[in-house]
């Protein structure tokens, strides 16, 4: 007799292995320079392995093969892993959000909760929307799950909105939302719909030259997202 939840825990993981060799096969024809760093530091991994464990014989911290995590390549990396288009994008909205002095009340749909959310929480209220179930929280943070291709707000009611990398991914089913090739205007669409007359809409994506990178996201012309927002 199979045991159905073995047999599931076996297929997901033999699953998320195959899906993360095809992510180091990616990395190594598109990003050599990552897998070399992660290459180079295997040597150093080893060593600093054997140095903890010698040293700490006796320690209630140990090494053990279930925990063990490949790290040693970030002493390549720049100081606190900075992405710098998150790093400039995230800080410029908050700033104009904070600097707008339009409503005590701002809304964004899908941007990184861990960035340019979590900037504005100390100064304001923020309502944030995500097609996926959300668990953080703050006293001035509201959570509503929801999809972005059909907002649950009025018409003309936001008068501070955001919405930063996340139409790219929009209609590729990546995050859970449905598969649609015209989700990113459709969703533009909704941000339009939503925003009161003298409102402000920031907006982030991928620009470049126009392209898919199924299923990660879009890059977009610049035209085409002024396109996308014509009405405003």
């Amino acid at each position: 007799m199979i045991d159905k939840l073995a047999f599931h825990n076996t297929i997901l993981t033999l699953q998320n292995y195959a899906l993360r060799l095809l992510f180091y096969f990616r990395m190594f024809l598109f990003d050599p320079y990552t897998v070399l760093k992660k290459i180079f530091a295997l040597p150093l991994f080893f060593m600093n392995g054997i140095k903890y464990y010698r040293k700490n014989i006796y320690g209630s911290f140990s090494i053990t093969w279930p925990d063990i995590y490949y790290c040693t390549h970030n002493r390549f990396s720049p100081a606190g892993n900075l992405e710098t288009h998150y790093f400039y994008m995230d800080i410029w909205a908050a700033r104009k959000v904070i600097m707008s002095n339009l409503t005590d009340m701002h809304f964004d749909v899908g941007s990184r909760l861990d960035g340019f959310v979590s900037h504005l929480l100390p100064l304001t209220n923020v309502t944030y929307l995500d097609i996926r179930h959300l668990k953080a929280k703050d006293s001035n943070l509201s959570l509503i799950q929801g999809n972005l291709q059909k907002l649950p707000f009025r018409d003309d009611s936001v008068f501070s909105l955001s919405c930063l990398h996340v139409l790219e991914h929009i209609g590729l089913g990546r995050y859970g939302d449905p598969v649609d090739p015209d989700g990113p205007k459709t969703a533009a669409g909704e941000l339009s719909r939503v925003l009161a007359p003298h409102g402000s809409c920031l907006i982030g994506v991928p620009v470049g030259r126009q392209r898919l990178c199924f299923d990660a996201h879009r890059i977009y012309d610049p035209k085409t997202v002024m396109e996308m927002f014509g009405g405003l």
